[in-house]
């Protein structure tokens, strides 16, 4: 976890206090970053234990005002091992100009993320974030979260970070081609033949 913060933090993922990271351990518990810490700087130090309630179980600091986002996924989603949010700025740039995410471009971003909702706009650290995720939460593990950032999850940290680098990477190359006129989108038959060919 300590590195995948440092991750964040060099590729710009995030700037000052932003973004936060949890996973769930063995016993149920969700080790998670505190709050108001430089992930650059982020060391073992500056990781708690809470439940899956929220209660603090292990450590010293508060747990990031996120946590209710972090809780929730882990509650709706039992395949969820881990869980990232940032603010990287090419896809945070389609969040706040809310944006939709087409699902039919780049084949990498259909098998690796699958469908990138974007969510209704709530106000951070609130129960409204919860809320916004709902309707999508069952059935993407990336989410543009509007005015705000972006939220990943996966199996475990790694592949939770991997879909965030993969998204923002995506919203890059999807801004570029607009500039150059506009990308072309995968015909359905296009979009069978992938699925296809590559079943999950």
């Amino acid at each position: 976890m300590v590195e995948i913060c440092h991750r964040l933090a060099a590729k710009g993922f995030v700037s000052a206090m932003d973004g936060n990271v949890s996973a769930r351990l063995p016993d149920g518990n969700i080790l998670t970053t505190r709050t108001n810490v430089d992930k650059s700087l982020v060391a073992p130090t500056d990781l708690v234990v809470v439940d899956i309630h929220g209660r603090l179980v292990r450590g010293k600091h508060r747990p990031s005002t996120e946590l209710p986002m972090h809780l929730f996924i882990y509650n709706k989603r039992k395949d969820a091992g881990a869980v990232v949010h940032a603010h990287p700025p090419f896809a945070t740039a389609f969040a706040a100009a809310r944006i939709p995410f087409p699902s039919n471009v780049f084949p990498e971003v259909i098998l690796g993320l699958g469908y990138v909702p974007l969510a209704d706009y709530a106000t951070p650290a609130t129960e409204e974030i919860p809320k916004s995720l709902a309707p999508h939460i069952e059935k993407s593990s990336a989410i543009l979260l509007a005015n705000h950032g972006a939220v990943t999850l996966g199996k475990d940290l790694w592949q939770a970070y991997y879909r965030m680098e993969k998204l923002e990477h995506a919203a890059r190359t999807l801004l570029y081609a607009r500039l150059l006129g506009g990308e072309k989108r995968l015909s359905e038959l296009d979009l069978q033949k992938l699925l296809a060919t590559h079943p999950k």
